[in-house]
């Protein structure tokens, strides 16, 4: 009753709320700035390459923050969260995440600009950032209950559901049989004794090795997460798009087809505006899990950077969802719908149905994906661990925020055993929740970014020049 009770609630609120709310209010602030985020993309991937956004004293640089950004966006949304949109939505639904990238590097570079107009101070002489800080300074003591449901959903919304659950179903569907399971002498006795299932014991130990792993990471804190991401993103991507370029090669005459299809999917009104609206919301909705743009994660990273121009961190902030939605979400919708059934596909799955798309056109697929998909997980669960250790941090204190971390890999192994369908409604259902507070916030605020905008892009240009 209560996972039903969660899943309907999840499905009401990422309905049409969410999705007025990210589309529509990204779309808003996209016009009220002037489409600033669009007219200063050069700008952006110049500020990239300076050394102001690679110096990262103390803390960690502007890049550094985007690396793990990018590092936890990049993971199980832009596979297995791709290929649920494609199942629910069909092929049109990616043009939704397409047009939630562009939206979304507005939305990102505002969380940018005022994270760092409102960074907190720590007492230790570093800076903090998140939405809750936002709302503190930027709204005022008034608005503190905001900035609470923000941090309380931010601790549960940030527990990596989807990634522990979806890496272990990879791990069991590519390198284990019912044979093997019911014959293996470790996992026999451990189902006899515990009454479960053999793939339900085998789930629980990939659970545990995977918080082994995690906890290797997060302990170090955030300099040592910074620095992983920074290496692991540019390799986990650049694989990826070598194996998926293989694809298009492979199948270089269906792809003109493919983008057809999504286009023409997109807008279909055969079977009516109701249609037509679901598809979309099924699009947003599994992006607003890939780019986190307006969900107010990138606010925790991007206030802990040490660069101190608003400006500056924005526009670095803003490259996010072009990168995962935009790039990685393309390169995997292009191979599900040159090699994938998805038409044949029961019920709600996800990272399965991308594992035998891959097998089917590429040698050892199967396995080089399951590489990837190890990659873009762990690092997704580095990044997530430190954003509730920060909400927690807000709430409780940096002592009690250590047990935070604790709880965080605790919960690797438990929903490494969760069924799919209840880990969906879990995740979505703390992502609105996130979401609602940040783009409220975000709109009520938007004057500051428009005047810091407009008082520092003069003197930043000139700076370039």
């Amino acid at each position: 009753m209560v996972a039903l009770f969660i899943t309907s609630l999840a499905d009401f609120l990422c309905g049409y709320p969410l999705f007025i709310l990210l589309i529509g209010g990204g779309f808003f602030l996209l016009c009220y700035s002037g489409f600033a985020s669009i007219r200063h993309l050069p700008d952006a991937l110049r500020e990239l390459r300076s050394k102001q956004s690679r110096d990262s004293g103390q803390q960690i640089s502007s890049v550094q923050a985007l690396a793990s950004v990018v590092a936890a966006t990049v993971g199980m949304g832009n596979i297995a969260g791709v290929a649920i949109a494609l199942v629910m939505g069909g092929s049109g639904a990616i043009f939704w995440m397409w047009v939630s990238a562009i939206v979304g590097m507005s939305t990102k570079l505002h969380e940018g600009v005022l994270t760092t107009i409102h960074k907190h101070r720590m007492p230790d002489g570093s800076t903090a950032g998140g939405t809750m800080y936002i709302i503190d300074k930027g709204l005022g003591e008034k608005w503190h209950w905001l900035a609470v449901t923000f941090a309380i959903a931010g601790m549960l919304g940030t527990l990596c559901i989807m990634n522990a659950n979806q890496l272990t179903e990879a791990i069991v569907s590519t390198f284990t049989t019912p044979q093997w399971l019911g014959n293996s002498s470790l996992i026999h006795p451990v189902a006899e004794s515990l009454g479960w299932s053999h793939e339900t014991v085998f789930r629980l130990f990939v659970g545990l090795g995977i918080a082994t792993l995690v906890t290797l990471v997060v302990i170090g804190g955030i300099r040592r997460i910074a620095k992983v991401a920074q290496w692991l993103v540019p390799f986990m991507v650049g694989i990826y798009f070598l194996l998926v370029f293989y694809i298009i090669i492979t199948h270089i005459s269906e792809v003109p087809g493919v983008f057809k299809t999504i286009f023409s999917e997109a807008f279909n009104l055969r079977a009516g505006w109701g249609a037509l609206a679901g598809i979309a919301i099924i699009g947003a909705r599994r992006a607003a899990l890939v780019n986190d743009a307006g969900v107010g994660t990138a606010t925790i990273m991007h206030g802990a950077s040490s660069n101190p121009s608003p400006l500056r961190e924005g526009l670095i902030a803003m490259l996010g969802p072009s990168i995962d939605s935009g790039l990685v979400c393309t390169l995997t919708a292009l191979a599900l719908l040159l090699c994938g059934d998805i038409q044949a596909v029961e019920g709600i799955k996800g990272l399965d149905v991308a594992m035998k798309a891959f097998g089917n056109a590429v040698p050892m697929g199967e396995f080089l994906l399951m590489i990837i998909v190890l990659c873009f997980s762990l690092s997704s669960m580095f990044s997530y661990s430190f954003y509730g250790n920060r909400c927690a941090a807000y709430l409780f204190g940096e002592r009690r925020a250590r047990w935070y971390t604790w709880f965080f890999i605790a919960t690797l192994v438990i929903f490494a055993v969760m069924p799919l369908g209840i880990a969906i409604g879990f995740c979505d259902l703390f992502y609105a929740l996130m979401a609602f507070p940040t783009m409220i916030t975000l709109l009520l605020l938007r004057r500051q970014v428009k005047e810091q905008i407009s008082s520092a892009m003069t003197d930043y240009l000139e700076s370039t020049t």
